[in-house]
């Protein structure tokens, strides 16, 4: 029987909601407060600390420290941030480290993390529309996602933390794609990076000595069968139903890459072949209103979803890639970021 604990942010009314899974369902344990307009976070399992990407005037990273038996999450720092809040963050070199992007803000960031939280940034790049990032599993290697500018940006991480450009120093995504997420493979010779506005997932093959991407596929990760037009910056896509991709996860033993898209608000499956190429959905699964993030457990067994424009998140039991909702159950307004822990 599976028993671990599932976060989730609901930034409309800035708080974290802390549940049990036990089985097919979730029980409510706690819920932090004084979050404000906390859209993403990321955990530490090694010290049980929580580092969240908060709003506001300063905007800024809150640590909390997570007591597993309770949920209950407990405020121990803040680091505040100028130019915009974060909109991701990630961890490095057993949580050592921490990298950051700013979408409004347009900056990425990374910096030491310490039992005490989040230190000074040690190095602050720049690209418009910063969407993700993601380390390698090495630590070597960092990936910042740039919607704005349709690239994905390489890096090497300095044993200072500080960030120096591979060659090249950016890989283009297909122009006007707006690409968002990004997930690395087991392997680490694959990247994978969810488009926004074609709903495509753009697969780069990865050099593990060099660090370098080059872009091989893009095949499509939404229902082509739902009428969606292709999605614009700038440009609301509910009324005018466009494509509107959002979160990217492996499931287990990385043979199926799951994506969420939130006009139609469905999740689908991708399926990943031994060489790495994908194969589009066969089928979707109608969800959460908006489903902007969803997480799987360990195991592979669950995937709990949230939706924007929702107060519940969604329990579902993983058969392959078709999904069977076991239970809803209420967290907050504006849930939009899972983890399990």
């Amino acid at each position: 029987m599976t028993a671990s604990l599932v976060l989730v942010a609901n930034a409309g009314d800035g708080t974290i909601t802390s549940f049990r899974l036990s089985g097919d369902s979730l029980t409510l344990l706690a819920t932090a407060h004084g979050l404000t307009g906390c859209s993403n976070f990321v955990v530490d399992p090694s010290r049980d600390l929580v580092h969240a990407a908060v709003k506001g005037d300063p905007s800024g990273i809150v640590t909390l420290a997570l007591d597993r038996d309770s949920g209950v999450l407990t405020q121990i720092s803040r680091r505040d941030l100028q130019g915009g809040g974060l909109n991701y963050v990630a961890l490095t070199r057993g949580g050592s480290a921490l990298l950051g992007v700013s979408y409004g803000g347009g900056y990425g960031i990374s910096a030491p993390v310490g039992q005490g939280g989040v230190g000074e940034p040690v190095t602050r790049i720049s690209y418009p529309n910063l969407h993700s990032v993601l380390p390698s599993e090495d630590g070597k290697f960092a990936y910042f996602v740039s919607l704005g500018a349709d690239l994905v940006a390489q890096y090497a991480i300095q044993d200072d933390l500080s960030l120096a450009p591979l060659s090249p120093a950016t890989v283009a995504a297909p122009s006007g794609s707006g690409p968002r997420h990004l997930v690395l493979n087991e392997a680490q010779n694959a990247v994978y990076v969810l488009t926004e506005f074609s709903g495509e997932v753009l697969h780069f093959s990865r050099d593990r000595t060099s660090g370098v991407l080059a872009l091989r596929s893009s095949p499509a990760a939404f229902d082509t069968s739902a009428g969606l037009g292709h999605g614009r910056i700038g440009v609301d896509p509910r009324p005018n139903h466009l494509i509107w991709g959002a979160d990217l996860h492996l499931g287990t033993g990385g043979r199926t890459l799951w994506a969420s898209e939130r006009t139609e608000s469905t999740l689908g499956a991708l399926s990943v072949a031994a060489d790495g190429t994908l194969a589009p959905p066969r089928r979707f699964t109608a969800t959460e209103t908006q489903p902007r993030g969803f997480a799987l457990s360990t195991d592979g067994r669950h995937l709990v979803a949230a939706g924007e424009e929702s107060t519940t998140v969604s329990v579902y039991t993983v058969d392959e890639d078709d999904l069977r909702l076991s239970q809803r159950v209420q967290t907050g307004h504006g849930a939009n970021w899972v983890r399990f822990v």
